[in-house]
């Protein structure tokens, strides 16, 4: 198998990648001969993820080899890759497990772990950037060179670097999942940086779409001065009607676009042809209150 192919296949396809014949670096340890990396990147394990694997080892074997190193002049392992599988093993039950021995240095090894750690499934997108971040200062690697150890695009890790350029906050509403990383990737072409904050509370309270944030975010752009509230008023309002429009087109089917000045207010449906007019009649006054309308 090519290095490259592997990268994309997890930490473990890229230590298996380093022999051509696994089967010989494959070997048989009790579990109390291996214990765990103090300073391991990933700090909590899911509880019911975890007893999810171990009903699945308990049942069909530890399928996956642990990566580990030996410890010096001593007949223990300490675990690079796999912490979780062995967590898991040992409530399965089992005495023994495969591993992978490999010869690696403090800095190699915490290299690997996190390299493993930032290929979990169950990241959310600021500990991934975090976890780019790492690798790139801490190990000397270019962005290319990140991207292929965990099997992303250079422009995914540039995407996931740029998000830790958002503010303390913001970045926190992000790890909770209260705003989305597209939201957050937009808000970073707001000029004045200051307003940052304020606009991501906005975008939440109002559960603007990303395109209605574009919107938002282009309109506070051309604010002539930062001083005119009124402007920012409106560039609130109109990522709102945007964010409706598309709630509506979704919920009946048709293109909506809703114009909303200080002289006039009006929401224009548009529909392909006669059969979408009906339907669309329908939802909008109930299907018992159609009977008469088309004779």
């Amino acid at each position: 198998m090519a290095k490259k192919q592997a990268l994309g296949l997890g930490i473990d396809a890229i230590f298996l990648d380093n022999s051509l014949d696994t089967q010989e670096k494959t070997h048989i340890l009790r579990l109390s001969q291996i214990e765990p990396r103090q300073g391991q990147p990933r700090k909590v394990f899911d509880a019911e993820a975890l007893s999810q694997l171990a009903d699945s080892i308990a049942a069909n074997g530890l399928i996956q080899p642990i990566i580990v190193r030996p410890r010096d002049n001593s007949d223990f392992y300490q675990i690079i890759a796999g912490e979780r599988r062995w967590r898991a093993a040992k409530m399965a039950g089992l005495s023994e497990v495969p591993v992978v021995i490999l010869d690696a240095d403090d800095k190699k090894a915490a290299e690997y772990a996190l390299i493993e750690n930032i290929q979990r499934e169950d990241l959310n997108p600021i500990e991934e950037a975090q976890g780019f971040y790492s690798l790139i200062h801490d190990y000397d690697l270019t962005q290319e060179q990140a991207a292929k150890q965990v099997g992303k695009s250079r422009a995914a890790v540039t995407n996931a670097l740029r998000l830790l350029d958002l503010p303390e906050d913001v970045l926190a509403l992000v790890s909770d999942k209260s705003l989305s990383a597209g939201h957050a990737r937009t808000l970073l072409g707001i000029s004045d940086k200051g307003t940052i904050s304020d606009a991501a509370k906005l975008v939440i309270d109002r559960e603007l779409s990303v395109r209605a944030t574009e919107e938002l975010v282009k309109k506070l752009n051309t604010e002539e001065s930062p001083d005119e509230p009124e402007d920012e008023n409106e560039a609130v309002e109109r990522g709102y009607y945007t964010s409706l429009e598309e709630k509506i087109t979704q919920a009946i089917g048709c293109k909506v676009k809703i114009s909303h000045t200080k002289r006039k207010k009006t929401i224009s449906i548009s529909y392909r042809d006669a059969d979408e007019l009906e339907e669309l009649i329908k939802k909008l006054v109930g299907q018992d209150n159609t009977e008469n309308l088309f004779v």
